[in-house]
């Protein structure tokens, strides 16, 4: 027996400067499923044959300029509700299976949330198989006519694969036939219903061009990655019955016959391909078989019912289709045993396990663990991707941390070796899987950056072609002539049929046993024996040797008969090379008219291009602008609401105003009526008391007495008003001015301007000025009676209180008033004396102004530095 152990393809060490054609994208396909309700709300809007359209629902809108964000995002091919199986397997694995049958890698996996229909899309239902299936029957298919039989190809233990001799592969089949198979009280072999319902729809689609001079083996093989760890979903488990039973879920029963599964251990080969130490591999020889092998393990699949899916997957599963071939030698017959004429192509089709929130779910426990590990796998995942990504599209030599996940550990030599690697991303429209739709697409679309290895042909052998078709009829030839001699048919019959005439006619041996020393009959007798069969062999051997010539004079007629027809086949097909001239004459003429044809077709699709390019600039043009115009409407709608609001404010603000200025005026009424009242009741008292009577009053009582005394003697001649001499303090170079200006004043444009050497010109009251300063200015103006404008400087001390703040004590008023020297004057001119009673009325108004003034710059005296000293003194009447 030889051994052959295979090489997987594997990505070579490429340089910088490599041709970038020698690799390809990952292909990325998206499945929308349907609704499940018809009335229910949706988030995703098929655009186009390669791009969808994501939007927010009605909870979820995201407003941005008055709008909510619509996105888009574009794959390899978008399927719809309406798509079938097998126009999706046409698509996506079909061109895997073909490179399967010619040596190469491929890796299929579905990606998506909880519910959006991955294991519908990888296994099917019933009547309507799904990729798994469909790529089994492709497989068997296409190399139905030339598999191997059974046991000719064997897996060993370390990823490779070996070639028995005939006399070891009958071995293992007579053992293997030996073995009791489970039947049904009729007889017949077991066949779960809903596995004979999933395979019943076939399409007998295959591989066109297989190479006819190869023998074929398939082996498949089904693991799951449950919380990170490998289980054998084939292997047989013995019962034991002192130890507790478990069921797949690995919890225990009552009731079982299997122990818990141990979990498997993943290996690097010596072509640095990844494999699962001790993992189940069977051979299978046709689709229901190797389907009926993948049904047995799904059933121990983990699955559990969730918030959001009755049958959730709960681990990822791993079905492998391993592709064993080898060519047939010169004679076409046997199967070359030499190593590096076999090729092992590995397909594997992945299942994983959804996304999920826990919040959704409402997990808790068991299941509360399941789905934390199934996250933290799919965003190792994620992180292998984004870290491939950049180190192909940066150059940048990070490592890629396959081994933080069983999942991509696995993988490992699909990404970085060579082969195709194809993902459908399954999602499912409705609103509520919004959020975690739209981080599958932002994955996906992050996926489609990363390239991987394209596949190498392998190089043809150096053998003829067309040796089985050869050897095949060869034998049909010889099993034809045999029939008609009536001999047997097939070359099994005729074995058989010739041993079992040798066997009839040789008699049998005698016991051989020589139990006594005296026994002179045993060696006799068996003498007899030999004799009588070496004179039958010698018969047989004139018998062969006259079939041998009959044969050769057959031979002989059978080949003059072949150069009577090769003459007869040469003239036909002399008369049919004329024809064929006369045919690619006219298939010359029709290419010519094809490609002037195929010239004028690519014309139009370059001027079709043109118009779709400039009708899609216009559309983009037309949304840009209808958009705009959306945004200058939410603009003004906008604007309209802040100036609706301010006029609001305004007229507020107004009616305050107003109410306040009432309520001053009216005080301002109250204080004079008051000041009116006063002087009356001093006047009647003064009036009615007699003169040598002098009681004690207030000192303003005496002023005003005064005031009247001299208003009822008139004065010889008009006096100016008594002015009351005011202090003025020195201005040294020590003292800083607080100058108060606040922004409401109207510049005075008079010739001399107030000015105030080393000050802090501030425009409200400032605790930090009045710290820094000891003197403090405020310049106040109002409206005066003959409508100019009056310009008070109020001047005042700056001392600090107890309390650590600043106070401000006014003593000094200067008042700049602007008037017309054309204007009516106020004060009443010498030639038009004044009647003793308004004279007497100025006189006690000037006084009361005056006292009026004092009490208010006492009371300034207590306010501190942040009181707004906008307080409007008594005017002084003139």
């Amino acid at each position: 027996m030889k051994a052959a152990r295979t090489k997987t393809p594997r990505k070579p060490v490429l340089k910088k400067s490599s041709n970038t054609s020698l690799k390809d994208p990952v292909g990325v396909y998206c499945r929308v499923r349907p609704l499940s309700v018809q009335d229910q709300e949706c988030c995703i809007e098929v655009i186009s044959e390669t791009t969808i359209q994501i939007h927010p629902p009605d909870g979820y809108r995201i407003f941005r300029n008055g709008e909510y964000r619509e996105t888009q995002y574009t794959f390899k091919e978008v399927f719809g509700t309406l798509v079938t199986q097998k126009a999706l397997f046409d698509v996506v694995a079909r061109p895997l299976v073909e490179d399967l049958i010619r040596g190469k890698n491929g890796l299929l996996f579905t990606y998506g949330v909880t519910g959006s229909g991955k294991t519908h899309t990888m296994t099917g239902s019933p009547g309507d198989g799904g990729l798994l299936p469909r790529c089994l029957d492709m497989i068997f298919n296409s190399i139905g006519p030339f598999q191997a039989k059974r046991f000719v190809f064997k897996l060993d233990d370390k990823n490779g694969v070996d070639v028995q001799c005939e006399v070891d592969a009958l071995l293992e089949r007579q053992k293997r036939d030996a073995m009791p198979i489970p039947k049904t009280p009729s007889g017949k072999r077991q066949i779960d219903p809903e596995f004979a319902d999933m395979i019943s729809v076939r399409d007998h689609c295959k591989v066109e061009e297989v190479e006819e001079d190869n023998v074929y083996g398939v082996f498949v093989s089904y693991i799951e990655i449950y919380n990170n760890y490998i289980y054998d979903l084939l292997e047989e488990i013995p019962f034991d019955p002192i130890k507790p039973k478990w069921n797949s879920c690995n919890t225990p029963v009552q009731n079982g016959d299997f122990m818990p599964p141990q979990s498997k251990v993943l290996r690097e080969d010596q072509n640095h391909n990844m494999y699962v130490i001790g993992c189940t591999e069977v051979e299978v020889k046709s689709t229901e078989e190797a389907f009926e092998v993948f049904w047995r393990g799904q059933k121990k699949r983990r699955i559990a019912n969730t918030q959001l899916n009755r049958e959730s997957s709960r681990s990822h599963s791993v079905f492998m289709i391993k592709l064993a071939q080898a060519p047939l030698d010169a004679d076409g017959d046997n199967v070359l045993q030499e190593r590096e004429q076999i090729t092992l192509s590995q397909m594997s089709l992945v299942d994983l396990a959804g996304s999920e929130r826990t919040n959704r779910t409402k997990a808790e426990g068991n299941r509360l663990r399941e789905a934390g590990n199934i996250n933290q796998s799919l965003m190792t995942l994620r992180t292998c991707i984004e870290v491939l990504r950049e180190n192909q599209m940066y150059g940048t030599n990070k490592m890629v941390p396959y081994r933080d996940s069983k999942l991509t550990h696995l993988f490992k030599n699909y990404f970085d070796g060579e082969g195709k690697v194809r993902m459908i991303v399954c999602v499912n429209p409705k609103a509520e899987d919004y959020e975690e739709s739209l981080q599958v697409m932002r994955f996906a679309e992050m996926t489609q950056e990363v390239e991987v290895a394209r596949p190498v042909d392998k190089p043809l052998f150096g053998l003829t072609p067309g040796r089985r078709f050869r050897n095949q009829a060869f034998k049909d030839e010889l099993s034809r002539k045999l029939e008609i001699r009536g001999g047997p048919i097939s070359g099994e019959t005729e074995e058989q049929s010739v041993t079992e005439m040798l066997l009839q006619n040789f008699p049998p041996l005698p016991s051989c046993e020589l139990l006594d020393v005296n026994d002179d009959q045993t060696l006799p007798r068996l003498i007899e024996v030999l004799e009588k069969r070496h004179r039958m062999r010698q018969m047989l051997s004139e018998e062969f040797t006259k079939n041998v010539l009959a044969f050769k004079t057959m031979l002989q007629e059978f080949d003059s008969s072949i150069v009577s027809k090769e003459n007869y086949a040469q003239g036909k097909l002399t008369e049919k090379e004329k024809m064929i001239a006369g045919q690619k004459m006219e298939i010359e003429r029709l290419e010519k008219k094809t490609k002037t044809l195929e010239y004028k077709i690519e014309i139009l699709e370059k001027t079709t291009t043109i118009y779709e390019e400039d009708k899609r600039n216009l559309q983009q043009e037309l949304e840009s602008k209808s958009q705009k115009l959306q945004r200058q409407a939410s603009d003004k709608r906008r604007l309209e609401a802040r100036l609706q609001g301010m006029v609001t404010e305004t007229t507020m603000k107004w009616e305050k105003e107003c109410e306040r200025r009432v309520a001053a005026k009216q005080l301002e009424m109250q204080n004079k009526l008051w000041v009116k009242d006063e002087k009356l009741k001093q006047l009647k008292a003064i009036v009615t008391e007699p003169k040598n009577e002098k009681p004690e009053r207030p000192s303003r009582e005496k002023d005003r007495e005064k005031a009247f005394q001299r208003s009822v003697s008139p004065p010889p001649a008009p006096t100016a008003p008594p002015v009351r001499l005011r202090h003025r303090r020195s201005r040294s170079a020590g003292e800083r001015w607080v100058d108060h200006k606040p922004p409401s004043n109207v510049p005075t444009e008079t010739v001399m301007q107030p000015h105030v050497p080393h000050a802090i010109t501030v425009a409200a009251a400032n605790e930090k000025a009045l710290a820094k300063c000891d003197k403090y200015m405020l310049t106040h103006q109002e409206l005066a009676s003959d409508g100019e404008i009056e310009t008070k400087l109020i001047k005042g001390d700056v001392y600090r209180t107890r309390g650590g703040g600043q106070a401000v004590q006014f003593t000094d008023i200067e008042t700049l008033k602007q008037e017309s020297p054309t204007g009516r004057k106020r004060r009443s001119s010498p030639s038009s004396p004044t009647p003793p009673e308004d004279a007497a009325e100025s006189e006690w108004t000037d006084v009361e102004t005056r006292c009026s003034v004092a009490v208010e710059m006492r009371a300034g005296s207590n306010l501190g530095p942040g009181y707004q000293h906008h307080a409007q003194p008594k005017r002084r009447k003139p």
